[in-house]
């Protein structure tokens, strides 16, 4: 494989150009400077989509959400095009922190309020079901992106521990989930070389993985399925209608049905959508390599963490023995210049022995939030259905996301249509205003947890 040079320069500066939120921080075409990008054998590019092209699904996207929804669609006999403004795997799919959790990103108890018990057992069914395929895809087409078990849920706060610890009986008592235990001080402190934490979890269900070898693992099997990926092809306009049209720069595509499967990039292509589903920038930093005594004394097991602090902190250890570590948020546009900077600071509050350690790469990322933190799926039309929104929780849910938006396309919607039910606020003040609403929620969260 072609290694990426350790990055520095974590921004790409374009004077006079206004602010587009797939352009303001990436060069058009090339993965950004991660340790993912540096440890993955990338595809060769794809064309770009040019001309008039007609097929029976349009997608946009080659995400998690965008590949899975045309790997099952080509599967089952369709005709499918993938239109992406980058490269397979660009944008989140590609950069997040690779841990693959259970359950839905709400908690059960309070899925049950929103919904019903009914409709919340079916959604932690579902979510357990979005682990096991990424486990079937990678296991039956020999991806090499890995499935390491295991992932501890930490508390940063003594009085969170109880609940903690409830939570995991009720998974267990009234879920009949068995893969959940609870970690005292003493356990947590011995697994996580830290002493910012009082007790948790440890969910041995989940796992992590390596993201952008399971999307490009993906891009794979869809074109085995006989999939047409178009690369560097942005969606400038979507006319709805029976065909639909979907428009690029150098192409018009013809589809009796559109997946939208955009998340944070959806920009402006679609209000409906882009008034729920808000993109926010989240940054991981990846240390030089540690020995064996060195890692172990970090994070036993090699299993995952995530805590419990509202601005959150994950983190793992790569395979080649870096910390990877996830931590800090911004809601512009841009990312700061100092990413490596800024994700030092909550790596070194969790392990003071690191405040020093060489950063090899650092980069960010754009995913979709929605006000409620559950998954956004929407029918725009009859033949235009949106999936995207999952707040963090994407990996497995947005891989699942594909095969339900496929289902629904073949007329089995009841999985589509359960969590299309789940309500989603609009962000107050619209798109407009979301933006300094959200900073100014987010600054007073960021305090509440330091405080």
């Amino acid at each position: 494989m072609k290694p990426i040079k350790p990055c520095r320069r974590t921004v790409c500066s374009r004077p006079g150009k206004p602010l587009d939120i797939l352009t303001s921080n990436d060069e058009i075409g090339a993965y950004p400077p991660s340790w993912y990008g540096a440890s993955s054998q990338q595809l060769a590019p794809f064309a770009q989509a040019r001309g008039s092209l007609t097929c029976d699904v349009c997608i946009v996207g080659a995400g998690f959400t965008g590949l899975s929804a045309a790997l099952h669609l080509g599967q089952m006999g369709y005709d499918v095009i993938v239109l992406d403004a980058h490269r397979v795997g660009f944008g989140a799919s590609g950069r997040n922190g690779g841990q693959v959790g259970t359950g839905q990103r709400l908690e059960q108890g309070a899925l049950e309020k929103m919904v019903g018990r009914a409709r919340a057992r079916g959604l932690w069914d579902m979510a357990l079901e979005s682990v096991q395929l990424v486990r079937d895809l990678i296991d039956e087409n020999a991806m090499d992106c890995g499935f390491v078990d295991g992932i501890i849920h930490a508390d940063h706060r003594r009085r969170y521990v109880a609940d903690s610890h409830a939570y995991a009986g009720k998974l267990r008592d009234e879920y009949g989930y068995d893969k959940i235990r609870t970690l005292s001080q003493d356990e947590i402190r011995h697994l996580v070389g830290s002493l910012a934490y009082y007790g948790g979890t440890l969910d041995t269900g989940g796992g992590h993985i390596h993201p952008l070898r399971f999307a490009l693992g993906l891009a794979k099997v869809a074109q085995k399925a006989s999939v047409r990926v178009y690369e560097q092809s942005r969606v400038t306009e979507l006319a709805q209608g029976s065909p639909a049209v979907v428009r690029t720069r150098h192409s018009d595509i013809t589809a009796r049905h559109v997946v939208l499967a955009c998340n944070g990039y959806l920009g402006k292509l679609q209000g409906q959508v882009a008034a729920r589903v808000m993109p926010i920038n989240n940054f991981i930093a990846a240390t030089k390599p540690l020995s064996e005594q060195e890692a172990e004394a970090l994070i036993r097991n090699n299993y995952a963490v995530a805590d419990s602090k509202f601005v959150i902190n994950y983190f793992r250890l790569s395979e080649d023995r870096r910390m990877l570590f996830g931590g800090g948020e911004s809601y512009g546009y841009k990312f700061p210049r100092d990413i490596a900077g800024l994700v030092r600071k909550p790596m070194a509050r969790i392990f003071p022995q690191l405040k020093d350690i060489q950063i090899d790469y650092a980069w960010g990322g754009t995913l979709g939030i929605t006000m409620n933190r559950m998954p956004h799926f929407e029918r725009l039309g009859g033949n235009i259905i949106s999936a995207s929104g999952y707040s963090g929780h994407g990996v497995a849910m947005a891989t699942l996301g594909g095969k339900l938006a496929a289902q629904a396309i073949a007329g089995q919607a009841e999985k589509f249509d359960l969590l299309a039910g789940v309500p989603t606020p609009r962000f107050p003040g619209g798109v407009a205003m979301r933006w300094p609403l959200l900073v100014l929620a987010m600054v007073w969260f960021a305090m509440r947890d330091r405080l």
